[in-house]
């Protein structure tokens, strides 16, 4: 089955110099992402649409988050098969990146795409946020995060208290989203203000020329 953007000019045009490591990651999604269970059978001839370029989408956002700072360092919250964390170091080799991913097939696979891929910037952690958010609060060795990102993990109300906590102050959450932000980030207004994030908002992210935006929701850091 071809994907629909196969030899499509656009690819190399949003992705830039990460088109190549992504190439690679679009061939073992192709091949073993259905089998592993990591897209379902629909997702198969758009998985540069839906899932690499989706994810790529969050790249300017971190960037403006990490402009000007020494440690650019990323936390990737339920990363899954991928998204968006192992598109988004691919795009940002400068940033440092944390894999958070509890299911010991799903850190596999990532520790095996990270490898093929040729990602130097990439670490990959097994556990639950809430582990991680706890080790920090005990490990003074531990740092907090510039940005942490997440694609599809939980609703807002949720995924504050997943998230906020691993960052640092005037850190920033990107998180993709679907046509529901807003009303989720209306539901969850008090637990973001109880883990200290402000300012948050949903924006339009451009997927690529012709294709449709995307949403991702910002919330900044007290």
């Amino acid at each position: 089955m071809t994907d629909q953007l196969d030899g499509s000019p656009v690819l190399r045009e949003v992705l830039g110099d990460a088109f190549e490591p992504l190439q690679e990651f679009h061939v073992k999604l192709k091949k073993e992402g259905e089998p592993r269970g990591l897209i379902g059978p629909r997702d198969v001839d758009i998985i540069w649409e839906r899932h690499i370029l989706n994810s790529a989408a969050i790249v300017p956002f971190i960037r403006e988050a990490t402009s000007g700072l020494r440690f650019k360092t990323v936390a990737d919250v339920g990363s899954g098969g991928g998204f968006p964390g192992l598109v988004a170091a691919a795009c940002l080799p400068d940033h440092e990146f944390t894999l958070i991913e509890p299911m010991e097939r799903r850190v596999a696979w990532l520790k095996e795409c990270r490898d093929e891929m040729g990602l130097k910037n990439v670490s990959v952690f097994r556990a639950r946020s809430e582990e991680v958010i706890d080790a920090m609060r005990h490990d003074r060795s531990l740092h907090p995060y510039a940005v942490v990102t997440c694609r599809a993990v939980a609703p807002m109300t949720k995924l504050s208290g997943w998230t906020l906590p691993l960052l640092k102050p005037q850190g920033r959450l990107v998180a993709l989203k679907g046509r529901s932000a807003q009303a989720e980030i209306d539901k969850a207004m008090k637990e973001i203000g109880r883990q200290r994030g402000v300012n948050p908002r949903v924006v339009e992210a451009e997927v690529g020329p012709g294709l449709d935006p995307t949403h991702v929701v910002l919330v900044d850091k007290r």
